[in-house]
């Protein structure tokens, strides 16, 4: 898997707390922009504290992914308020044998083995339909979701910190799980504010939804 931060919105963050100074000021937006950074930042923080997130969405993410299953895609894709553009399995003919492979099957020889000679069946079949005329379209019935894919997507920031609640959770599945630790590490860099507190709601809010009690992160009682 890769995960690259290929473009974000400029001054991310100053736009976003000029937002949220607008929102509570009779100031002309002319007169908040000329605050200096540190003023700005405490509003951002005053106002993330509170769960306003609204403002946070003027700050716009967009990342490049790739060697991550369909599995994985079909899961990201429920994330509503987002913008995909992912390899089609309509017009890329998918030559090369290339898959995802979990974690609890690599860590057993036999098991791994037939789920590899399983992979390499399923394209064979898939190559055996095409050389027969057969559309790419339709040929692609016979992947797996094991197939690798890549994947372009856009999220502003408010989507990002429900992403990374719901997915960095130890409850969300482990592909999924590892792309959203890998996007928070990237936004971190550029926007280390806004997603200060980013996190499993475990991390953000002190509550644990799944109510497992037997998850390391279980907030106390």
């Amino acid at each position: 898997m890769e995960v690259k931060l290929i473009s974000f919105t400029p001054n991310a963050e100053r736009i976003c707390a000029i937002s949220a100074a607008l929102t509570h000021s009779n100031a002309s937006p002319d007169e908040i922009e000329k605050m200096d950074d540190k003023t700005l930042k405490n509003i951002l923080l005053h106002v993330l504290e509170r769960g306003h997130l609204s403002v946070v969405e003027h700050a716009s993410f967009t990342f490049a992914i790739s060697g991550v299953s369909r599995v994985l895609t079909h899961q990201l894709v429920r994330h509503r308020i987002a913008s995909y553009s992912q390899q089609s399995q309509r017009f890329v003919r998918l030559e090369e044998v290339r898959y995802v492979t979990p974690p609890s099957i690599s860590r057993d020889d036999n098991i791994r083995k037939r789920f590899e000679d399983f992979m390499r069946k399923a394209w064979k079949e898939y190559k055996a339909l095409l050389d027969a005329g057969i559309p790419e379209e339709d040929a692609r019935y016979v992947l797996p979701n094991a197939a690798k894919t890549n994947i372009i997507v856009t999220m502003n920031a408010r989507s990002l910190l429900n992403f990374f609640e719901l997915r960095c959770c130890l409850k969300a599945q482990w592909e999924i799980r590892k792309l959203a630790n890998m996007m928070l590490k990237e936004v971190k860099k550029v926007a280390p504010t806004i997603f200060k507190n980013a996190g499993p709601p475990c991390k953000t809010r002190g509550i644990c939804p799944e109510k497992d009690r037997d998850c390391p992160f279980y907030p106390g009682d």
